[in-house]
């Protein structure tokens, strides 16, 4: 029965055609990774193989350098299948949003996601006002954090961080490149934020953060 359960699990991972079935996709990969009952997909030789001469990931993740956040575990997937951006505060800066538009015009993905995380050490440092050594990276998280005080949450660093994503998904849309792909259908931007205590990837609604 398990290899029975194993094999169909796997059958869930086919390639992902739409923007809806990548996040189908990465929430079913993140609550396997809720459950512990990871499939460790696409990590053989005969997978590492395939890619030697090419690379054709469903998703783009944009997020934080924070050791304890590893899509690619987060989200229970394998080589070839994420193209990852990670730096401190999960900010779209010149060389992230270049990234991206790599992935997006030479790779083809159908969704992207910019992800946050509990107890982000560089929104809470822009929180606390002790920027020193990160002034670009603080430049960038700033107006998330004075929306946050202005909104005056329970939670002020969990605010700020949900705000940054999406002020990061945001930018991101500024692009017309990614815009466009947007407006056909054929990408998808999400944000999200990971809880570091129970695993789980909350995918953001703008309206919905305060």
């Amino acid at each position: 029965m398990k290899w029975i359960l194993v094999f169909l699990c796997m059958a869930s991972l086919a390639a992902a055609q739409t923007p809806e079935e990548g996040l189908k996709r990465l929430q079913a990969g993140n609550k396997r990774f809720v459950d512990e009952a990871l499939l460790h997909p696409d990590r053989t030789h005969e997978r590492r193989s395939s890619l030697v001469e090419g690379q054709s990931p469903y998703a783009v993740i944009v997020t934080c350098s924070d050791s304890r956040v590893v899509p690619e575990v987060i989200f229970d997937e394998g080589l070839g299948d994420l193209f990852v951006i990670r730096v401190a505060g999960n900010i779209v800066g010149p060389t992230e949003l270049e990234s991206v538009l790599y992935a997006v015009n030479h790779l083809n993905p159908v969704i992207a996601v910019v992800m946050g995380h509990e107890s982000c050490g560089a929104v809470e440092a822009v929180v606390e006002g002790q920027t020193e050594g990160i002034p670009a990276i603080a430049a960038l998280v700033k107006p998330s954090v004075e929306k946050a005080k202005r909104l005056k949450p329970k939670d002020l660093l969990m605010s700020s961080i949900k705000l940054n994503a999406l002020k990061m998904r945001a930018l991101l849309l500024k692009s017309s490149a990614i815009s466009k792909q947007v407006e056909e259908k054929s990408l998808a931007i999400h944000s999200a934020y990971y809880n570091l205590q129970t695993g789980a990837v909350e995918f953001l609604h703008p309206n919905n953060v305060k």
